[in-house]
């Protein structure tokens, strides 16, 4: 059974900087995808940014791209969110997420490329 657990949300003025960490366990972790997904009140849960087993490959929705960085440590079984010049749009609930195969996945923006999920972190930007 595999666990994730998010942690750095929090409240932040527009224009600050956050760092979202994501721990994983109970799966080989260097082996699987790992994405950032966000929920915001009343709206569908949307991409945020991916990142393929190696940290070789990187994928952003175009409304985060240029600000925000996601990482992996394979060693620390861990993958992180840098988001900076963050606006108020940026408010949501965010989600880590465990890629469903070692294969190759056809589209990482995709919530059906991923079967296990962190309980979530709240990120509020004030304006």
């Amino acid at each position: 059974q595999v666990q994730l657990v998010e942690s750095g949300g929090g409240l932040v003025q527009a224009g600050g900087s956050l760092r979202l960490s994501c721990a994983a366990s109970g799966r080989t972790f260097s082996s699987y995808a790992m994405g950032w997904f966000r929920q915001a009140p009343g709206k569908e849960r949307e991409f945020v940014a991916a990142i393929n087993w190696s940290g070789s490959s990187t994928y952003y929705a175009d409304s985060v791209k240029g600000r925000f960085t996601i990482s992996r440590d394979n060693a620390k079984n861990t993958v992180y969110l840098q988001m900076n010049s963050l606006k108020p749009e940026d408010t949501a609930v965010y989600y880590c997420a465990f890629g469903r195969s070692t294969k190759w996945l056809r589209d990482l923006s995709k919530t059906y490329e991923f079967d296990y999920w962190g309980q979530g972190t709240r990120v509020t930007v004030s304006s």
